[in-house]
């Protein structure tokens, strides 16, 4: 974990993967000790003191005006995403509510949803924590058959989708390109827990995966920013064989922490045959879709 607060923590990070050369800068044939670019430099980048900066950076400034945050994005070359971060950890000193761990809930409305969309599209409701709060049956076919198709039910046992990627060896091998897929976990992990510092469960989570995984514990060192979106997978699936799927999440509305996730596939191709196949396993068992609150 960081020994630096979130935010001076992210902005190393981001100025050590760049170089005088990136942002204009000369180098006057200095040889340096650490890569990137040195912090009077990025203060020089944006308008800002050396020692502001530097306070900043260390954890000793309380916080950073929109201002500086916006020119600070400027000259670390943050993308869209990454500047939304930086507000976000900024943010982080301020006094927020700590987030209850048994309040997460799928409306009836989006159960039927997700049992309606089981005749043509795999589908899971994900809450503020990766855990599965509910899927439907192709969706739960296609991506954990492993796992009983109810565990969403049981508040202490509800399937994390981060765990699974990092400590679940069926969901490792389904990935084909597993590295990827663990990157973006990681990656919406970091906008999670900046969103959410006071949530002592997901807290717990990066802290679990951070003592069980090396590969974890080096792409956290990373402060890779992910925020989910759409994204296409090639899955080596053990009932079907590989296709390639396409990942989108989407914002439940009146439910700002949950998100719906979808997979399709390219009609006509093999992979839309694959799922096919899917959807017809999961016609053979009739259940209900699960839900529950969370623990």
């Amino acid at each position: 974990m960081d020994r630096t607060s979130p935010l001076g923590a992210f902005l190393k990070a981001r100025r050590a993967r760049l170089s005088p050369d990136d942002v204009g800068l000369p180098r006057y044939g200095d040889r340096r000790r650490v890569p990137g670019l040195r912090r009077e430099e990025v203060a020089l980048l944006a308008g800002v003191s050396a020692g502001y900066y530097t306070r900043l950076e260390q954890g000793r400034q309380a916080n950073a005006s929109p201002e500086v945050l916006d020119a600070l994005a400027r000259a670390l070359h943050l993308s869209p995403a990454e500047r939304d971060h930086l507000y976000d950890l900024s943010s982080t000193t301020g006094h927020r509510p700590a987030v209850s761990g048994d309040d997460e809930k799928v409306s009836a409305d989006l159960r039927t949803l997700l049992t309606t969309m089981a005749a043509h599209v795999p589908a899971l409701v994900v809450g503020r924590r990766n855990d599965v709060l509910a899927w439907n049956r192709t969706g739960h076919a296609l991506l954990a058959p492993h796992l009983d198709f109810a565990a969403p039910d049981d508040p202490g046992g509800r399937p994390n989708l981060s765990r699974l990627v990092f400590l679940d060896a069926p969901t490792r091998a389904l990935h084909r390109d597993w590295p990827a897929k663990a990157r973006a976990v990681v990656g919406n992990l970091r906008i999670l827990i900046a969103r959410n510092p006071g949530d002592t469960h997901l807290a717990a989570l990066i802290a679990e995966l951070t003592a069980r995984s090396a590969e974890f514990r080096s792409m956290w060192d990373a402060h890779t920013v992910a925020p989910c979106g759409r994204d296409v997978h090639t899955l080596a699936h053990p009932a079907v064989g590989e296709l390639t799927v396409t990942q989108q999440t989407f914002d439940v509305p009146k439910e700002p922490h949950q998100s719906l996730v979808t997979f399709t596939a390219e009609p006509g191709s093999p992979s839309t045959a694959a799922l096919e196949a899917l959807k017809a396993r999961g016609r053979t068992v009739d259940a209900p879709v699960a839900c529950a609150s969370t623990p």
